[in-house]
């Protein structure tokens, strides 16, 4: 277990907890954490799905700006690649994942969010990309996920502008999936997370990869790979527990098992 960062489990749903006060800043040392408890979610048959959480406060305000702003060229080198790997590893956990985002999701916090399968957020959220006000651009994916979520001009005016977003612009521009009270976001993050317990596991996971590889290809290498994703489920016990059950007892009644 990291200093600024923990994965708690609870019947199934396991949480990241970031937790670096005040405001949860990404440095170095915590985006090392992520990436550590981001590996242990993935691998623990005890967590069937993943829920990011900040607190009740915020999210993650951004990255640590007093660490950056001493680098130089030959430092971002090497350094760009922890940036990019923290979240990386959040997008790589083959479970499903959700941001229950209350305050500020900012810079590396919002990219953090944009890792994650779905995001919820609290009406008090602010949320955006303001690394153009720094003279610098989005480092931990925000360009390319930002722009896949949101499509490019919209990702492009909050990239370009370095604007704060409110809850509700957020959900009407798709930036986030479902809006919710401060005090009931995380709980409701929880509650969506906890569907998947005692679900088909491999399928999702295999679903999860289908899904995130063939958005960086053409529509038909995409298909290609939905097809050997869906044949390769017909080698799973999951496979012929759901389909015997549902000749049986119809759609919904299975108990897998995760082989």
């Amino acid at each position: 277990m990291g200093e600024f960062a923990r994965l708690e489990v609870e019947n199934g749903v396991g949480t990241i907890r970031l937790d670096r006060p005040k405001m949860n800043a990404l440095d170095a040392q915590l985006q090392r954490e992520l990436i550590e408890v981001a590996r242990e979610a993935d691998r623990r048959d005890d967590v069937a799905a993943v829920v990011i959480y900040g607190g009740e406060h915020v999210f993650a305000a951004g990255a640590d700006i007093k660490e950056m702003a001493s680098m130089g060229y030959t430092d971002m080198l090497s350094h760009g690649h922890l940036l990019q790997e923290f979240t990386r590893e959040i997008a790589r956990i083959g479970k499903p994942t959700v941001s229950a985002i209350t305050g500020f999701a900012l810079g590396g916090g919002l990219e953090l969010a944009l890792a994650t399968d779905v995001r919820f957020c609290a009406d008090n959220a602010k949320v955006g990309q303001p690394e153009i006000l720094l003279g610098i651009i989005p480092g931990a994916g925000g360009t390319q996920r930002l722009a896949r979520l949101v499509g490019p001009s919209k990702a492009k005016d909050l990239i370009y502008t370095g604007r704060f977003v409110g809850a509700e612009e957020a959900l009407a521009i798709g930036l986030v999936d479902q809006v919710h009270s401060a005090e009931d976001v995380y709980a409701k993050a929880v509650e969506w997370a906890s569907q998947f317990v005692g679900a088909a596991s491999v399928a999702l996971r295999v679903a999860k990869d289908v899904i995130d590889r063939g958005l960086e290809v053409d529509l038909q290498t995409g298909l290609e790979i939905e097809r050997a994703g869906f044949t390769g489920l017909f080698a799973t016990e999951d496979q012929a527990l759901g389909m015997a059950s549902f000749m049986e007892h119809g759609p919904g009644k299975a108990t897998f098992t995760g082989r």
